[in-house]
């Protein structure tokens, strides 16, 4: 080309906008857990170039459908032991609600063989009971099925249970934890007041009467709680549900659930347990149930000696609980029961649960929502506010 004229050189800008802001990905960092699978933390921020210089950004600049996780799985080794389940039982009752149950034993990854539970004791434990449901209960026209309810003998005939029920409305129904008198009106005034007000209530009496007829709302909820010591049985003492109209009764507790509409009066429910919720869903207006509950002493015992239960408004749980005879490495449990129109806050106020580290999954606080049977987990030195979407919530101090 050198006969040729070179033609001058020149640099044209071709575009002055600076590059869109990106996702930035740092190295993630020690896995939570020793052995078996766990989780990196990677930090994720939305960063951009300009004028040659990586500028930090705020991060809805970023497309918040492209960033990536802050949480990655990760495995250091697999672990000597581990958690194994057998296969879920049947159905607990031919027809309607009931549980299945499963059994849990330590496996060494090793020689895949069970060991001393000991060995596993030191990480979290899937659920071994779920409700289940066996499809609608026939209708009965003779003594009511055990699927459903049990049949109770606690009062003759139900013309018996009118009658005891309405000489129990000579003193006022219990409209809450205690029971409440107000002054001015007759029988009947006293029976339409405390029916309106009873939904939402947490009833703590040994026994009493709730009178769920004629409440305002669609769905009515109350809650009867007792030490652990103790176990809950209702009795149905009249029943104006309308079953064809979908109307219907439902009863939970920690170890059992169950529904029933048809054939109510006179039928028995036991709780199993220290606490128990029940539930009315009404179509028509005036509809409703009495029952009455009693308590007593558990046949069975469902708790470990260093649990306990509280029931609210407030109260301060502090662990490790010191019980004299506490076998050594006991899981031990708060159990948290407010009335079913309130909710559940619990704030770490103070956590030693050890050092930092990949030990640190030895050592941690689960938190379970009872109304979703949700989990949470807490470790190290982490300070925490956990609320619920109902109103029970357990607490598990594991090491």
């Amino acid at each position: 080309c050198q006969p040729v004229p070179k033609p001058e050189s020149r640099v044209e800008v071709c575009d002055l906008s600076p590059c869109p802001p990106r996702w930035k990905v740092t190295p993630a960092g020690p896995c939570s857990s020793s052995c078996g699978l766990g989780l990196a933390v990677q930090l994720v921020t939305c960063v951009q170039i300009l004028h040659g210089q990586e500028v930090l950004q705020e991060e809805h600049l970023c497309p918040v459908a492209e960033k990536p996780l802050t949480r990655v799985p990760c495995v250091i080794r697999t672990c000597s032991y581990e958690w194994s389940f057998s296969e879920w039982s049947e159905c607990s009752t031919s027809c309607g609600n009931g549980i299945q149950t499963r059994q849990d034993f330590c496996l060494s990854s090793l020689t895949h063989k069970a060991v001393n539970p000991l060995f596993c004791r030191r990480f979290p434990k899937a659920i071994v009971v779920r409700g289940c449901s066996a499809g609608p209960c026939p209708e009965q026209k003779g003594p009511l099925s055990p699927g459903t309810v049990t049949a109770a003998t606690l009062l003759p005939t139900a013309a018996a249970a009118t009658e005891h029920r309405h000489k129990d409305l000579d003193v006022p129904l219990s409209a809450g934890p205690q029971e409440q008198t107000e002054p001015g009106g007759g029988e009947e005034d006293t029976a339409k007041r405390c029916s309106l007000c009873v939904c939402g209530n947490l009833f703590l009496n040994a026994t009493g009467i709730i009178n769920m007829t004629g409440v305002g709302s669609r769905d009515c909820t109350v809650a009867i709680g007792r030490p652990l010591r103790e176990e809950i049985s209702v009795t149905i003492l009249e029943s104006s549900l309308n079953c064809s109209a979908g109307e219907v009764l439902l009863f939970s507790g920690r170890m059992m659930w169950r529904t029933g509409c048809r054939k109510l009066p006179l039928s028995l429910i036991n709780s199993r347990t220290n606490t128990l919720i029940v539930k009315q869903r009404v179509v028509l207006p005036g509809n409703g149930v009495i029952l009455q509950y009693n308590s007593r002493t558990a046949t069975k015992k469902y708790y470990q000696d260093c649990d306990q239960q509280l029931f609210g408004p407030q109260g301060e749980i502090v662990n490790p609980v010191q019980v004299p005879g506490q076998r050594q490495g006991a899981v031990c449990r708060t159990f948290i029961t407010v009335a079913p129109r309130q909710r559940i806050s619990i704030r770490a106020l103070s956590t030693d649960l050890g050092p930092q580290g990949n030990h640190t999954h030895f050592n941690y606080i689960l938190v379970r929502d009872i109304s979703t049977m949700k989990t949470v987990v807490f470790h190290g030195k982490q300070q925490f506010l956990w609320q619920s979407t109902g109103s029970q919530a357990e607490i598990e101090f594991h090491e």
